[in-house]
């Protein structure tokens, strides 16, 4: 399997091919992250979503801490084979590390990005501190 799947990805010269989460249900655009090669066959073999951390350098598992897994329905690779996209049902309604629905909670209106969704759980309830971003 691990041929098959790996030789149409493109990966990117650190190794990574950009991921989209989706909802299988309500097709909104969760999250994006990346995977490496590990990442996307463990994807594929597990059926549960697999990223890779560029910040903190390592393979992990989505909700491994939060509990919030990603089971994936379905794979698919676009056309210049750069980017994958899974159709996911989200455990806990919660993709976001900031304990909303979607990493896409903020729209350009007025001239500013505005916050549209609620927090649905403290991140700090969720993983028992905030995380930093540089």
């Amino acid at each position: 399997m691990s041929e098959a799947l790996l030789d149409a990805v493109k990966f990117d010269e650190k190794g990574l091919v950009c991921a989209i989460a989706q909802d299988a249900a309500t097709l909104r655009v969760l999250m994006v992250a990346w995977m490496n090669a590990e990442a996307l066959q463990k994807t594929a073999e597990t059926g549960y979503a697999h990223y890779y951390s560029r910040s903190r350098r390592k393979q992990w598992m989505k909700g491994e801490e939060s509990g919030h897994t990603q089971k994936v329905f379905e794979l698919r690779l676009d056309c210049d084979g750069d980017a994958v996209i899974m159709l996911i049902e989200q455990a806990g309604g919660i993709a976001c590390h900031t304990g909303r629905e979607s990493c896409f909670y903020r729209v350009w209106r007025g001239g500013e990005w505005q916050i549209v969704d609620a927090v649905l759980k403290d991140e700090k309830e969720i993983y028992g501190h905030t995380h930093t971003h540089g």
